[in-house]
């Protein structure tokens, strides 16, 4: 499925990541099925940043609160790896549920875009997606 995302959303992700100094970086997509609209940023509380991320549970919970009462759609999530690649890691898939869930990866300047399934082609558990980066005054 083809999911669109504007330059400027993509670059604000880009931004946030590369203030990790060495700790993945995560937020929240929100749009609708194939169009992210805006991220909401959270910290990551896992045990060892520079290795996983885990959500902060309070942003977590608020954007679920706000999505059920209106809100925009939670589609997924992004995450970084500072040291590593687009490509999602071992660890990312233990805790990838196949829900459909979209998983935005950065690393440095390069993002990549993926679904979480129960058949994919990234250690069974990830399918690729393709990602439209549209600029804001073309398509919206």
């Amino acid at each position: 499925m083809d999911v669109r995302i504007s330059r400027d959303l993509l670059d604000r992700i880009l931004a946030d990541a590369a203030h990790g100094q060495g700790e993945e970086r995560c937020g929240l997509l929100l749009g609708e099925a194939d169009h992210i609209r805006d991220v909401r940023f959270a910290a990551n509380v896992a045990l060892d940043p520079t290795r996983h991320f885990e959500l902060d549970p309070a942003i977590l919970l608020a954007t679920h609160k706000s999505a059920r009462a209106g809100g925009a759609r939670i589609l997924g999530h992004y995450h970084s790896h500072p040291s590593g690649t687009v490509v999602p890691s071992a660890i990312d898939a233990q805790c990838a549920a196949p829900d459909g869930s979209l998983w935005l990866i950065v690393a440095g300047a390069q993002a990549a875009l993926w679904r979480a399934t129960g058949t994919g082609e990234v250690y069974e558990r990830f399918q690729a997606d393709t990602m439209i980066i549209y600029d804001d005054v073309t398509l919206a």
